[in-house]
């Protein structure tokens, strides 16, 4: 039977769409979905697990990469997406207006730096190749970017100096992401002590979250729906955790739907998690077997999104329904800064 976007959409009130973070983070609600429904707080979180418990976050780091430059008196607004692996000097980035680039232009972002446009394509993005050495792309960037906030919060306010840290967790590590993994907003030094000391235990995987997480789903039927690739990274030590953790009968709880489709991306046939390096385009939806986690903390999504397929996908279309519409009706607030769900698979 096939699927259709259409079948993902629901009616989300503008006003549930959080454009700033709950003070403190872990002060954000928590609806806790299983056979019923629980409104609590994320502070609540170490009552709610078990001693045991393995939870994965993803580690990565975001990088500020929008940009604001200008070709002749045309202002660009640039996001870069990836960088290119053979030269740290070259870029895939969106472009707006876009049609007002072609290739061989040069866009200047200001304090000496411009990149030239090496390529554009069909799909809106554009290649870009900064014109300075290799070494100093990086500190440019830190120099003259902004974090990279969604569409729909950037549409009605502008980023401001709190959002540096409110748009990163307090345990990223790993530079390379443009998007927030946003379930891991919601922690904070003293939440991830009181976890251990619950004796709940921790292990880290890296995937750096693209601009394509913003993309809305434009295929009618999703078989025609293809996701970015992202680049990921699952150690020795934290496929060793994984595997040891299922082999005594303890949970694993995926922080968020990046650590999620990660691990999904690793598990061999035998539903081991084997170490990781590569990029992965995986796109979870109803149909597909979810296997590599007992729980899934995530925020709410937006309406016919590939995150909001995937948590359908994990916890049952008609569970995630009801689950929404309470949400909606209790007043939850939705996406990157919103607040958050904790899902039990469905059997």
């Amino acid at each position: 039977m096939s699927l259709k976007t259409a079948d993902f959409d629901f009616d989300l009130p503008l006003d549930r769409i959080a454009q700033y973070p709950a003070k403190p983070r872990d002060s954000a609600r928590l609806l806790v979905v299983g056979a019923g429904l629980g409104d609590l707080r994320v502070s609540d979180l170490p009552g709610v697990l078990r001693p045991g418990d393995l939870m994965v976050f993803n580690d990565t780091k975001v990088i500020p990469a929008q940009l604001e430059g200008r070709k002749g008196d045309t202002r660009i607004e640039v996001t870069l997406i990836e960088r290119n692996p053979k030269d740290a000097r070259c870029w895939q980035a969106f472009a707006k207006p876009g049609k007002k680039l072609k290739v061989g232009d040069e866009v200047s972002f200001g304090d000496g730096v411009a990149a030239s446009v090496l390529a554009k394509s069909e799909s809106g993005e554009i290649s870009l190749r900064f014109d300075c050495a290799e070494s100093e792309v990086m500190a440019a960037i830190h120099r003259l970017g902004a974090m990279p906030l969604p569409p729909y919060i950037r549409k009605l306010r502008p980023v401001g100096p709190d959002d540096t840290a409110d748009y990163q967790t307090v345990y990223a590590a790993r530079e390379g992401a443009v998007a927030a993994p946003t379930a891991g907003l919601h922690f904070t030094p003293e939440l991830l002590n009181a976890l251990e000391a619950r004796g709940i235990e921790r292990t880290f995987v890296t995937l750096h979250v693209g601009a394509g997480t913003f993309l809305p789903v434009k295929a009618d039927d999703l078989i025609g729906h293809r996701m970015h690739a992202e680049w990921g990274e699952i150690s020795a030590e934290t496929a060793d955790a994984f595997n040891r953790a299922r082999a005594e009968g303890r949970r694993i709880v995926a922080v968020g739907t990046t650590s999620l489709r990660l691990l999904e991306s690793a598990l061999d046939a035998d539903g081991k998690l084997q170490p990781f390096a590569a990029a992965t385009d995986i796109f979870i939806h109803p149909g597909k077997t979810v296997r590599a986690a007992d729980l899934l903390l995530t925020n709410f999504h937006l309406p016919k999104s590939t995150l909001f397929m995937l948590v359908c996908a994990f916890a049952g279309t008609e569970r995630m329904r009801a689950a929404y519409r309470h949400a909606i009706d209790s007043g939850y607030r939705f996406f990157s800064y919103g607040d958050a769900c904790l899902l039990e698979r469905a059997a």
